[in-house]
Order: structure tokens, then C-alpha cells, then sequence
């Protein structure tokens, strides 16, 4: 399969709708989406990606005003999340509506929805016929793509289009609450804050480990994730090795420990964020074997940061 790469949302989203897959960007990572009444393009997304097909995906709309479309019920609290954060970096778990497929949600008669607040995919997801379902953009397992030419180099051949855009504001994957049981719970956690949720629903709580045989609701739940091909070795503020090998690099708020190859000092949990996933990607370039990862507080965007690490650790 050729790869087309392409500036153009309106020449993208017509390649999408004659049944194809299209990897665009979005605030968060770059996705690789389906229109979800195409079955065969919704399969060339798993495929394409090496993805468990009980790893549901994410469906994404250009405008709230979409929702009855995907979902069926809504509840007070989702209304709220809705009013706030749509369009943003949040997903909502909802009831599915009657349009979306198993495919796309695992079996499960639940179904995740976010509406990203990125000009490009605005404009993309409005020139589509339907809601696109869309997980990011690389190969499973791998760390999130935050640029088109991250996606280029996991997916080129695979898929039929890449939209091409300026990397990632943020660089991590969606917020996700689920807000289809009687409580809602933060599944994952990400550039919308568990603090920021609970100043509009204090009720929000964020959920436990998934068991291993349960079904997840949501991505980045059950599977390893974001790990690049080096090992990811995590310390606490202040705790940092006092020497690494030659193959090493190291990033965090941080002073790195010495004998560090390459070293990505941030100067913001907002630089930590964005930078993380292409960090990983450029260690694997230079070969190196080891890296150092300082976990910021576990606060705030800190949480959505530890938690990325931490998955990638166990990886």
C-alpha cells in the first residue's frame, strides 16, 4: 500500500470516505482513524497497527453537537464535562448508540467520545460522513506519535493517508471518564487534570487497575504501552542514579546523574509532557540501551506524566 501524505483535511477526509484509513493530527497524539460504518477500514486499523482487537477505540466527532450520534443517553455529569471541556483533550465512556459498531467498541455497549480542539482535525472530522473511530497513530505497544513523521516511520505502507500537521501541543493521549455507571471515574488521566474534573463534578474519583480478564472500557488500560525500545527506569525526584553508562539518556525537571549520553532537561510539566514521546523515539535512534525517567508529583498533569512512564516501565 502506497502512503499518500497530504496537507489538505478536504482531500484527506475524501480518501476516508471511500473506505480508507488516514492517520491526522489532533492536540494530543496524531490518530489513525476509520469511519465507523466502514468495517474493512475499521479492521485495516487494527491491522495496521498490530492492535488486540479488544482494545476498544476512541470516536471522534468535529462538534458536540454530534453526540446523539454516537451516544444514546447522557448523563448530568457528562453534560457538565461536555459544557466544559468539549471540545478538548477529554474522552467521555458513554452508552453507545445503535451507530456504532462492536468493532469499535470491543463488544462492549459502551463507547468512548472526544471532540479535539486542533484546527486540522476540526476540519477534517467536518469534510467525513461519519463519527471516524481512531486509536493513535503507531504501532501498538510503541510510544505515542506526536508528529507525521513519527506516524511516517511506524506506519508508512500500512495505511492509505497521513494529514500532515505541526507536532502535538500537548503530546499525551486524551483524558478518559467514564460516565456511563452511577459514578463517574477517570480511567486515564491526561492534560485535563483529575483537579480540573473535580471542579465541575466533585464526585469524579480516579478508578482501580484493571483486572487482567476484565474487558477495559477504554484504551491504555489492559495493554503495555508507550514503551520505546531502550529500557524506561523511573526515580523519584531527587533520586536519580549518581552515575549512568554510555548508552544511557535521562530526562526530567531535574539535574541529570552524570555519564548520561543525552540528556533532556524540561522547564515545565507542560515541556515534560509534550517532549516525552519524541524523546523516546529519539533514543531509539541513537541505540541507546537505557533511560532514566525523573516522575514528577503526582498531581496534576504530573499523574498523567507518571502514569505514562510507569506503563511504559512494566513494558
Amino acid at each position: 500500500m502506497e502512503t499518500l501524505i497530504t496537507d489538505s483535511p478536504r482531500e484527506a477526509a475524501a480518501i476516508l470516505n471511500q473506505g480508507k484509513t488516514v492517520a491526522f493530527p489532533t492536540e494530543t497524539v496524531y490518530g489513525l482513524g476509520a469511519a465507523i460504518d466502514s468495517p474493512k477500514a475499521l479492521a485495516e486499523v487494527f491491522k495496521a497497527k498490530g492492535r488486540p482487537p479488544d482494545n476498544p477505540l476512541i470516536v471522534h466527532i468535529s462538534t458536540p453537537e454530534e453526540l446523539p450520534r454516537v451516544a444514546s443517553t447522557l448523563s448530568p455529569e457528562a453534560k457538565l464535562l461536555i459544557s466544559r471541556f468539549f471540545p478538548g483533550p477529554l474522552t467521555l465512556v458513554l452508552p453507545k448508540s445503535s451507530a456504532v459498531p462492536y468493532a469499535v467498541t470491543a463488544g462492549l455497549d459502551t463507547v468512548g467520545v472526544r471532540c479535539p480542539a486542533h484546527p486540522i482535525a476540526h476540519e477534517f472530522l467536518q469534510c467525513c460522513h461519519s463519527p471516524i473511530a481512531a486509536p493513535s497513530a503507531n504501532r501498538s505497544g510503541r510510544p505515542s506519535a506526536t508528529s507525521w513523521e513519527a506516524v511516517q516511520n511506524d506506519l508508512e505502507g500500512r495505511i492509505s493517508v497521513i494529514l500532515r500537521g505541526a507536532p502535538s501541543r500537548i503530546g499525551l493521549e486524551s483524558t478518559i471518564v467514564d460516565c456511563s455507571g452511577p459514578h463517574p471515574l477517570m480511567l486515564r488521566a491526561g492534560a485535563v487534570t483529575l483537579e480540573e474534573l473535580q471542579a465541575v463534578v466533585p464526585s469524579i474519583t480516579p478508578a482501580g487497575k484493571t483486572i487482567k480478564n476484565e474487558a477495559p472500557k477504554s484504551p491504555g488500560l489492559k495493554y503495555p504501552h508507550y514503551a520505546p525500545k531502550a529500557a524506561i527506569l523511573t526515580h523519584e525526584q531527587g533520586d536519580a542514579p549518581q552515575e549512568a553508562g554510555p548508552a544511557s539518556a535521562w530526562i526530567g525537571l531535574g539535574t541529570p546523574p552524570s555519564g548520561i549520553a543525552i540528556a533532556k532537561t524540561c522547564a515545565s510539566l507542560d515541556e515534560y509532557a509534550r517532549e516525552l514521546f519524541s524523546f523516546f523515539r529519539y533514543c531509539d535512534r541513537e541505540a541507546i540501551h537505557a533511560i532514566y525517567c525523573e516522575l514528577p508529583p503526582n498531581q496534576g498533569l504530573g499523574r498523567a506524566i507518571r502514569d505514562r512512564l510507569k506503563r511504559a516501565e512494566q513494558s
